[in-house]
């Protein structure tokens, strides 16, 4: 199914259906628009947003001609522990023979995809993400780093609740939580989205929490896609960022010499909070 998300072309969901799992999930955009095709007894649907596997849909991409990047269950969590293994391995299989489209797997359970990676078979052409809103997630980025074996992994920052790049120094436990992440993000993230939340009563998002990442990004020379500010509708606030518009995918090459100290007056590699760092500049 065509879509308006601006990082893919393409949506496919052979799996519908999901329950909220962490703070991200809280005005869930996908629960309202099953609900709707309830409602309108769209094939698919009876169930609203309880999950169900689709075996019918299995097949689309392999009538897909032109390749493209396609966003795997935007009304799901294929790692929902009510998907069954079997049906996964279905889905993968699909995946697997066609290599021409580019899969772009996202997940807030990495815990089940790691627990399942011996199982799974990572073609080149899937791409293993998860979504983190806040730093108190930061586990998820581990798991993907350390559990999980596809070539291409990434972190998609949305909704993007706090200024997770941000307040480094402000305790010695935050500081720590940071400069992991950080860690993990420049040793294993190809791939970075951000963006803030759509819908009725959005949770605002300061355009310089997201400023902070992509800094960040082109400092590591990671690929950055800022999909949207937020806002009632996924358009309201633009996608503009800092007067630009970032929409890069994996296999670019960067040139920025945009340095996160010059702009944000942070560093990585101090041993303790309000310490001067003594190693690799940001």
């Amino acid at each position: 199914m065509t879509t308006k998300i601006g990082w893919t072309d393409e949506t496919w969901n052979p799996v519908t259906g999901c329950t909220k799992y962490s703070a991200g999930c809280n005005n869930c955009y996908a629960e309202p628009i099953a609900l709707k095709f309830q409602k309108r007894g769209i094939p698919g649907y009876e169930k609203g947003f309880k999950v169900k596997c689709h075996p019918k849909r299995l097949k689309a991409p392999y009538t897909w001609l032109k390749p493209r990047r396609v966003f795997v269950n935007s009304m799901s969590d294929l790692f929902h522990p009510d998907v069954p293994d079997e049906f996964m391995f279905e889905v993968f299989t699909v995946m697997n023979k066609c290599p021409q489209h580019t899969f772009q797997v996202l997940t807030k359970r990495p815990e089940r995809m790691a627990a399942l990676n011996d199982k799974l078979l990572w073609t080149a052409n899937l791409w293993a993400g998860v979504s983190v809103e806040a730093l108190k997630y930061a586990s998820r980025v581990e798991l993907l780093a350390h559990c999980v074996d596809a070539n291409m992994k990434y972190i998609s920052f949305e909704p993007l609740l706090e200024d997770i790049f941000g307040d480094r120094y402000k305790t010695k436990t935050r500081y720590n939580e940071q400069v992991r992440f950080f860690s993990l993000i420049n040793d294993h993230i190809g791939w970075v989205i951000a963006g803030g939340e759509s819908g009725n009563n959005p949770r605002a998002m300061q355009p310089i929490w997201a400023d902070k990442i992509r800094a960040f990004c082109e400092a590591q020379k990671i690929p950055f896609f800022f999909k949207q500010v937020g806002g009632r509708g996924p358009k309201k606030g633009g996608n503009v960022l800092r007067g630009e518009i970032f929409m890069q995918y994996p296999g670019e090459i960067l040139s920025s010499k945009d340095k996160f100290k010059l702009e944000y007056g942070q560093e990585f590699g101090a041993s303790e909070p309000g310490d001067k760092p003594t190693s690799r500049r940001l």
